[in-house]
């Protein structure tokens, strides 16, 4: 028998708060799909979560987090992401990342992610070609470790934050590595 990765002391962070341009600058958190906004999927995948916090305006959820904002606005997901971290209550043993434009993300994939970076500095899923995707999970000792001052964070790439970590790629199993940037991306889902 196979046991469920331990999740005991994970908090999430969902960036939220991007401008989205090439949605017309819809706020992706309520876009709908599957009769459910994005933001609704981002938290039923963070299930396993003992504290979730959305980077992004307030709007209704049926699930309890804690909203923030990153200042100044559209800092990145960098400033998105130590932004949330900043604003958990808890003290997380590990730290779930997750765009809000990932609907097909499930909490099976955090539990993958979990497994995958025992060992590790944290594990990330890619997108069909290899290419890391906002979904994962850290060490937040590491990411604190690497931690850019906060003039340093806003605008600053992920991939350059998480550098120098010992990070896994994890390949997503069916559709699960789409994102949603457009339009066309959403009603290709």
């Amino acid at each position: 028998m196979v046991l469920p990765p331990d999740t005991t002391g994970f908090c999430a962070v969902v960036l939220a708060g991007g401008r989205a341009a090439r949605l017309d600058g819809a706020d992706k958190a309520s876009v709908e799909y599957l009769g459910r906004t994005l933001l609704e999927h981002a938290i039923e995948a963070l299930l396993d979560a003992a504290e979730v916090v959305v980077v992004g305006d307030p709007v209704p959820t049926t699930r309890p987090v804690t909203f923030t904002r990153e200042s100044p606005r559209y800092g990145g997901p960098v400033a998105g992401l130590l932004t949330g971290r900043d604003a958990l209550v808890r003290v997380p043993r590990t730290l779930g990342v997750l765009a809000v434009d990932m609907p097909r993300v499930t909490s099976w994939t955090f539990r993958r992610l979990h497994e995958a970076a025992a060992g590790h500095d944290g594990a990330f899923l890619t997108d069909a070609g290899g290419h890391r995707q906002l979904a994962g999970v850290l060490d937040p000792a590491r990411l604190d470790a690497v931690r850019p001052d906060h003039e340093g964070q806003h605008g600053m790439a992920l991939r350059r934050l998480l550098a120098g970590l010992d990070l896994v790629d994890v390949p997503p199993e069916g559709d699960e590595g789409h994102d949603v940037d457009t339009w066309a991306d959403l009603r290709d889902l």
